[in-house]
């Protein structure tokens, strides 16, 4: 497992570095559909950052579960933004969304720290 949560976490790195990286340099397709989901360019931005701190976080020791949980969420938005506003495909977004899922998983221990001990009573 924790060889397939490194393979998943470098894929999940290289992925959102990307796709942030595509959202700050203003390649004309973010800024198309950032445009048509209404909200202005500033989400764009905002967005970008997500990602780019999110791959960041993969390889913070023991806050996986912390960047796979706002990923996974940020990936739960764009699903929802396919669907409900600019169309066509939210494929990647789900697929990325699993792939998010698993890390969170293979990482659940750490749940119990991060809220504080609660699990361990």
């Amino acid at each position: 497992m924790k060889y397939l949560s490194l393979g998943l976490r470098a894929l999940l790195s290289l992925v959102f570095v990307g796709a942030g990286g595509a959202k700050f340099a203003g390649v004309p397709l973010m800024v198309e559909t950032f445009d048509a989901v209404g909200f202005g360019q500033w989400l764009r931005y905002f967005t970008g950052f997500v990602e780019v701190a999110g791959a960041a976080l993969l390889w913070w020791p023991n806050r996986q579960v912390v960047c796979a949980s706002l990923l996974g969420g940020t990936m739960t938005g764009a699903v929802l933004t396919h669907w409900f506003i600019i169309g066509p495909s939210a494929v990647p977004a789900i697929a990325l969304g699993v792939l998010c899922a698993a890390v969170l998983y293979f990482h659940r221990d750490q749940i119990s720290e991060i809220l504080g001990g609660a699990g361990n009573a």
